[in-house]
């Protein structure tokens, strides 16, 4: 890959979103990351839509953290977009929520999340799965090929 790696967090809890922000500082990560706050400006942003559409500012992300309960559109709704889209399905996307629902955790894997991830409720514990994020997702796993 010729560019640093661009993570998109989608998250519309702010103490989460500082939460996560913080643990990446904490682990020293740089690279590049987009915010959105629900799941209408994750499929923007995903599309290329609205304040999106200029690629060059807002190119597709490498991996994308996703939320599952947020208004509007729900975390599913964001994922089942992603994954039945050709240019897109191939892009890692990790859930990162705080449900802990079966049913939750089903329908992520069914409609093909790469990984589902509970939120801990420490900062310790958040540091750990940031850790195990970077160095697993950013680190040791190959990209699948998007341009084929």
């Amino acid at each position: 890959m010729d560019r640093e790696s661009i993570i998109l967090l989608v998250e519309d809890n702010e103490m989460d979103v500082a939460l996560t922000l913080d643990a990446f500082r904490e682990v020293h990560l740089s690279n590049r990351i987009e915010i959105c706050t629900n799941g209408e400006d994750a499929l923007n942003y995903m599309f290329g839509k609205g304040k999106y559409a200029d690629r060059k500012l807002y190119p597709l992300p490498d991996l994308i953290l996703l939320d599952l309960k947020m208004p509007r559109v729900s975390g599913l709704d964001v994922l089942n977009e992603i994954k039945r889209t050709e240019k897109l399905k191939r892009i890692p996307v990790i859930i990162l929520t705080s449900s802990k629902d079966e049913g939750d955790r089903a329908m992520s894997y069914d409609m093909g999340a790469n990984s589902y991830l509970v939120k801990p409720i420490s900062f310790e514990g958040f540091l750990e799965v940031v850790k195990s994020i970077t160095n697993y997702w950013l680190t040791l796993n190959i990209d699948p090929p998007l341009d084929i």
